[in-house]
């Protein structure tokens, strides 16, 4: 049928020309772009699990930033203790050079501790200026905070790591299932000693070879064991009944007691040896069986890792304390996600001179001039024990924040980045365009649209077929 007012065909290559004009614009879209999603109406259902992936893309990869950071962190709070380490241990070569009192002079002696007196305040000075982003590192500012706790019943406590609900506190629960015991021998002195006698005694300090006459009392007994109970760790009690109780100083698996005749009989015969060995205390933490030494107890389990000092009114009786965990510790958010799986926590705690060493031996400070435990008032075998134990917590601190570094955020690290490489490519696959297909579709397209120009301007032409008819 020959008509004028519709064109049908003009008005099919329209429609089709507008098809090809829009596929050849969504071509030239996606290769300017690079995506094959560049709004809803591209992929709807593409699109959301894009987003979603987009979403996890990000979180991952400010986790490893974040992990980043932690270490830069740690490497300054761990840079600081290597230092102080160093320290600890001049003080320590200044400490034995100083006990040499037979080829020391007094000024050599004023000078060790001269030394010793700077050396600790530079150890101030370092626990106190170590900073990440003006924040203090080993000053204590990163320690756990504490309450409830029993100076009869905890002697020092280190927190290095706690999960502190927001707001509120973890409980702590500490049970003593078994009393510690110290290594102990008896001897029942009666009226005194029937005969001369010489014995070796033996604890974990030292050893000592001791000689009573006949008729030495079991206080005389005691006392003189007592004489030389700093080089033997050995103390002795005298009861009512002439006994004498022969103890280590120390509590635990570790103390020992050893008491052998050399000549005459004294608790066994000559030549055999009475001896004993300490018991460590049995401690439950939370419920939790805690590793033990003598009084010292530690745990690291359910998101609890600490290590405190019971005192021996505590340690020796079956019993239970409790305390709280209030806060404080440094955070490290390595988890894409903001919850208690993906953060780890540690306490830094104070590495000043009145922190190091603990209410046993004795704090690092009062081996000053003027302390309690002065190396030029002739506590040298006191203050190496307090040196000793400070080594040991600064070399324990360093190793949990090495092992928090190595074992925790570095190998969280290297999974976020085998995360981030495989959600990112799902999401490629999702949202990328394939600049192959699309350049050949593009061409496909660019080829329509000319092809169709061409067709629209030939069926616009076919109503003038009708002009013949009218001739």
């Amino acid at each position: 049928m020959s008509v004028i007012n519709t064109n049908i065909p003009s008005i099919t290559a329209i429609h089709r020309l507008a098809a090809n004009q829009a596929d050849l614009k969504t071509r030239l879209e996606r290769l300017s772009s690079g995506l094959r999603i560049n709004r809803g109406r591209d992929d709807p259902a593409g699109l959301i699990a894009s987003e979603t992936l987009r979403n996890e893309m990000r979180g991952i990869s400010q986790a490893i930033e974040n992990s980043q950071r932690a270490i830069n962190v740690i490497s300054t709070a761990e840079g600081a203790l290597n230092e102080i380490s160093s320290l600890l241990l001049d003080i320590r070569g200044l400490i034995i050079h100083a006990a040499n009192l037979g080829a020391n002079s007094e000024e050599e002696l004023k000078a060790d501790q001269l030394q010793i007196d700077s050396i600790i305040e530079a150890i101030d000075r370092i626990a106190n200026t170590t900073q990440f982003g003006g924040q203090k590192l080993i000053n204590g500012n990163y320690e756990y905070t504490t309450s409830g706790i029993k100076a009869s019943a905890i002697s020092t406590l280190t927190v290095f790591g706690a999960r502190v609900p927001k707001g509120s506190y973890q409980n702590v629960t500490v049970e003593v299932t078994q009393s510690a015991q110290t290594a102990q021998v008896v001897f029942s002195a009666g009226a005194g000693l029937t005969e001369n006698v010489t014995i070796q005694v033996a604890g974990t300090t030292g050893t000592e070879v001791l000689s009573f006459i006949s008729g030495s009392t079991a206080a005389s007994i005691a006392s003189g064991i007592n004489a030389v109970s700093y080089a033997t760790g050995v103390s002795a009690v005298a009861s009512s009944d002439n006994k004498v109780y022969i103890n280590s100083q120390a509590y635990g698996s570790d103390a020992m007691v050893s008491v052998k005749p050399i000549d005459g009989s004294f608790i066994v015969s000559t030549g055999s040896t009475a001896s004993d060995d300490g018991q460590d205390a049995g401690v439950l933490i939370n419920g939790q069986r805690a590793s033990v030494q003598g009084l010292e107890a530690s745990l690291r389990a359910n998101g609890l890792d600490l290590h405190l000092l019971l005192t021996a009114d505590r340690g020796t009786i079956l019993g239970t304390t409790t305390f709280q965990i209030t806060g404080g510790g440094a955070t490290y958010q390595i988890g894409p996600e903001v919850n208690t799986s993906g953060q780890v926590s540690i306490g830094i705690p104070n590495v000043g001179s009145s922190s190091l060493g603990n209410a046993d031996v004795g704090y690092l400070y009062t081996i000053k001039d003027g302390g309690s435990r002065a190396v030029n008032a002739g506590y040298t075998a006191e203050a190496e024990r307090i040196l000793v134990e400070a080594i040991q917590q600064v070399a324990v601190l360093r190793g949990r924040l090495g092992g928090l570094q190595r074992n925790q955020i570095e190998t969280n690290i290297n999974s976020q980045r085998v995360a981030l490489e495989n959600v990112t490519a799902a999401e490629s696959a999702i949202r990328d365009a394939d600049i192959a297909s699309e350049v050949a579709a593009m061409t496909r397209a660019q080829i329509l649209v000319q092809s169709t120009t061409s067709i629209l301007g030939v069926a616009n032409q076919l109503p003038q077929n009708v002009l013949s008819l009218l001739r």
